[in-house]
Parts: structure tokens; C-alpha cells; sequence
């Protein structure tokens, strides 16, 4: 009489137990980067977001004339009014922060030096090492933004 294996043997369970972990541990590393990758692209995007409100307050400007303007003028771009600087928005609430919508409401403000940059990190843990720096535009340079990732 021939008997048949009704299940799997020990041997055959620990062997898939052990090609699980092995899998798991090569692969958890790749999973858990997903946040740091998350916040870098959210961060590009607000470049972005800055750099294109920038540029469209600049053209503003230029249409009214105020581009050359060294001393804070206000300038109304898309409904808002935005305080700008040789033509780009001021580096404070009143410049960027109103040129680009939600960015006082979604981010908040890691670093500050008055009248020449504005850093925005992550609403919670804003850090100066994971955000983006506004620097407004002088007799000299445009304005310019910067994504600092080095702490995500």
C-alpha cells in the first residue's frame, strides 16, 4: 500500500521562509527610500511653482513699466497683489508667498534673511536642509530659487 503526502514537509517550509526573508531584505531598503524620493519631487515641484510665479510677476512688471523698480513696488498678477523688487516678487509673504498660491498655507517658512531670501520647508518639520530658498532679484542678478534636499 502506497501512502501519499498530504501537506508540505518542514524542510520545504523552511526553505520558503528563508527565500522570503532573503527577498525582504534586499528589498526593504529600495521601500523605504520612497519618503526621501517623495519629498525631493515635492520640493522640484515647488521650484517650479516659485520659478513660474516669478516669472510671471516679472512679466507683469514689464508690462507696467516697473521692472527697473529698486525700491518695493506692487504689481496685481492674477488677482493678487504681489510686492516686487526689479521686477520679482519680495522674498516675504507680501512677494512669493502671495505670487504663488497655497505656498503660506501648504509649506512653511524654515529660514529667513529680511529683504534677501526666504527658505520653505514641510508644514511641521520645516528644516532648512529639506526645502527650497527664494532669493529676491538685486540692481545685479534675477531672482532665483535653490532646492536644498541634503536633509530628506
Amino acid at each position: 500500500m502506497i501512502k501519499k503526502q498530504a501537506g508540505f514537509t518542514l524542510i520545504e517550509l523552511v526553505v520558503v521562509i528563508v527565500i522570503l526573508g532573503i527577498l525582504a531584505v534586499t528589498a526593504a531598503p529600495r521601500f523605504l527610500s520612497l519618503q526621501g524620493d517623495a519629498r525631493q519631487a515635492s520640493l522640484q515641484g515647488l521650484k517650479g511653482a516659485i520659478d513660474g510665479a516669478a516669472g510671471i510677476v516679472y512679466g507683469k512688471a514689464a508690462i507696467e513699466g516697473v521692472e527697473t523698480a529698486s525700491t518695493a513696488t506692487n504689481v496685481t498678477a492674477g488677482g493678487t497683489t504681489v510686492s516686487t523688487i526689479f521686477g520679482y516678487p519680495t522674498a516675504n509673504a507680501a512677494g512669493i508667498g502671495a505670487a504663488v498660491t497655497g505656498l503660506d498655507t501648504d509649506w512653511a517658512v524654515a529660514a529667513s534673511v529680511a529683504d534677501t531670501s526666504i527658505t520653505y520647508g514641510f508644514t511641521g518639520t520645516p528644516s532648512a536642509t529639506c526645502a527650497v530658498t527664494y532669493t529676491q532679484a538685486t540692481s545685479g542678478a534675477v531672482a532665483t530659487s535653490v532646492v536644498i534636499d541634503s536633509g530628506c
